[in-house]
This record gives structure tokens, C-alpha cells and sequence, in this order.
């Protein structure tokens, strides 16, 4: 009689960890395209055996986050200009139609909370933090989304930020910022006046405007 054997709560554990610190890297643009990774790499930066780091590296590949050759190299994708057009259409459409949902529940707190986000912004911008400043635009998105209630929407969402993380770290460098992304003042304004028709157009036009200086 065969026996099954469940993973244990440490394996389990180990995985979801270097899962999630390899996330966060990628998204935040801490990897620039086309940066190399090993198992061997991963097992000994987060102090886990082979099958954790691989076994985050395959759920990560599925996701698109990171790339996997045939002959099993693994590195964060170099996306095509069709590929960077792809995105930033399906970022257009998923998070305009999140900030639409999210405006009836757009109460003073949230909009005080995005206004802080984006000083954090600007003191990325002015410190030249390209991780800080991603990291803190997301989270100015993110503070928007959940507004929206949308969970599955959103995840969407997250999945194609993950999925642009080292390509939106090239494109700070193109970008040379000196101050927050004017749209973000746009997408607040919006928000307080109750102007469905100005927020989406200032948020398809910020996660937009940027990817398109890498492919023109």
C-alpha cells in the first residue's frame, strides 16, 4: 500500500519565503532585465535547500516573472516592444476600470493617504531611489485598488506590475525623474472632485505614458 507524503509545514514555509522576497525584488525593479539567477544563487541567499528555491522559481516562470530557457537558465524576462505594448494595454484596461469602481468609496482618509504616498514619492525621486520610487508608486495604485473591492481584478493587476517590475527599472533610468508622476496629482484631483470621465483618463495616462518611451 502506497503512502502519501505531505510536504511539511517548513517546506512549505521555506517556499512561500523565498516566493514571496523574490516577488517583491522582482516587482520593485531590485533585478534589471535580463539578470541571471541559479538555484544554487537562491538556496544560499535565503538559506533554503534546492526544492524551495525551485520550486518558487517554477511558480514564478509561470507567472511570467521570470524566464526559463530550454536549456533551464533562469533571469528576469527582456521584454519585446510588443510584449511592453501587451502590458501596458492590459494595465490600462485593468486598473482604469479598478479606479472607476473604486470612486464611490473614495472617502477623505484614502485620498489623505494618497497625498502622503506621493510625498514618499517625491522623496524617492529627489534621494534617486529607483526601488523606493517603485515600491512607493505601486503602493500609491495598490491604496486606490483595494477602494475598488475587486480582489480577482486586482490580482490581475499584480500580476502584470510583477511581470514589468524589471522593465519599469529600465525605464526609470530613461525617465530622469525630478518630481512625483503629475498624473498621480490628476488621479487625486479626480477623486475629490468625483470626476469619473478626468480619473480614468489620468490613470490610463499614468500607467501608460511612461512604456511608451521604450518603445517608441
Amino acid at each position: 500500500m502506497s503512502v502519501l507524503i505531505r510536504p511539511t509545514e517548513p517546506t512549505l514555509s521555506a517556499h512561500d519565503r523565498v516566493y514571496r522576497g523574490l516577488r517583491n525584488r522582482i516587482m520593485f525593479g531590485q533585478m534589471t532585465p535580463g539578470h541571471p539567477l541559479t538555484l544554487r544563487g537562491i538556496g544560499r541567499e535565503f538559506d533554503v535547500s534546492m526544492t524551495p528555491a525551485r520550486e518558487a522559481v517554477q511558480r514564478l516562470v509561470a507567472e511570467g516573472a521570470l524566464s526559463m530557457s530550454a536549456s533551464g537558465r533562469v533571469s528576469t524576462p527582456e521584454l519585446s516592444n510588443d510584449r511592453i505594448e501587451e502590458l501596458a494595454a492590459l494595465r490600462a484596461l485593468i486598473e482604469v476600470e479598478l479606479a472607476s469602481r473604486a470612486l464611490p468609496r473614495a472617502h477623505l482618509a484614502l485620498i489623505d493617504r494618497l497625498q502622503t504616498i506621493n510625498g514618499t514619492i517625491a522623496d524617492a525621486v529627489s534621494n534617486r531611489d529607483a526601488v523606493g520610487y517603485i515600491r512607493t508608486n505601486l503602493d500609491f495604485h495598490r491604496a486606490l485598488y483595494l477602494r475598488a473591492q475587486a480582489p480577482a481584478m486586482l490580482a490581475m493587476a499584480e500580476t502584470v506590475w510583477l511581470q514589468l517590475g524589471p522593465t519599469m527599472r529600465a525605464l526609470y533610468g530613461r525617465l530622469r525623474r525630478t518630481e512625483a508622476p503629475q498624473y498621480h496629482r490628476l488621479i487625486i484631483a479626480a477623486l475629490k472632485a468625483g470626476d469619473e470621465p478626468g480619473l480614468r483618463l489620468a490613470v490610463r495616462s499614468d500607467v501608460t505614458q511612461g512604456l511608451r518611451l521604450l518603445t517608441g
